[in-house]
């Protein structure tokens, strides 16, 4: 059974972290959640989900400030990581290395591991700064997804949105799902738009 590493935060989009634990329990895929009291905040104000969603969701749920949980250390075996939404906030502190909670901890833990390591950021427009920050955590091996669905699908709800970029994240895990169509070629598409 595949097991994954997940940190929740602040950053508006917080409708991804919930999907995502979602469709991981739906397939089996045992989470380990680190949420972070803006997440909490933010889950509150964009959904109408209660704190006790993402709790019901995990596998388990180990508290920000508690450095010493199993996450912690390498020696806790995952199959990676994917921190969802990633506030620029985090990002900054996984790409300087300054481990003050356990989400950025155990993030840099995946990283030391030669775990994968997958930021979905949230933030829009970027300045130089979050430019610099994903090129730091990507030349220490994070990938940087960010939250920006494709539409090539043809999406006609919020949730097929949210889908594409769940789904994108199962993919850099290599983990099957069938939450959006994949591209098929011009052709293709061309003759399904007909049909």
């Amino acid at each position: 059974m595949l097991r994954l590493g997940v940190g929740i935060t602040g950053a508006s989009g917080i409708i991804y972290g919930i999907r995502f634990l979602e469709v991981c329990k739906e397939i089996g895929v045992e989470t380990y959640v680190v949420v972070s009291p803006a997440a909490y905040e933010t889950i509150a104000i964009e959904t109408d989900y209660g704190k006790d969603i993402v709790e019901k969701l995990a596998t388990k749920v180990f508290g920000f400030r508690d450095v010493a949980a199993p996450m912690s250390s390498g020696s806790f075996k995952t199959d990676g990581m994917a921190v969802i939404p990633c506030s620029m906030k985090t990002l900054a502190g996984i790409a300087h290395g300054y481990e003050d909670n356990l989400l950025i901890r155990s993030a840099l833990v995946t990283l030391k591991e030669g775990r994968r390591l997958v930021l979905v950021v949230r933030e829009s427009p970027l300045n130089r700064i979050h430019i610099l920050n994903m090129l730091l955590a990507n030349e220490a091996g994070a990938v940087i997804l960010p939250a920006s669905p494709g539409f090539y699908h043809k999406p006609k709800t919020i949730q097929d949105l949210v889908d594409h970029i769940v789904g994108k994240v199962l993919d850099s895990f290599n983990i099957e799902h069938k939450l959006y169509e994949r591209w098929r070629g011009v052709q293709s598409h061309r003759r399904s738009r007909k049909e």
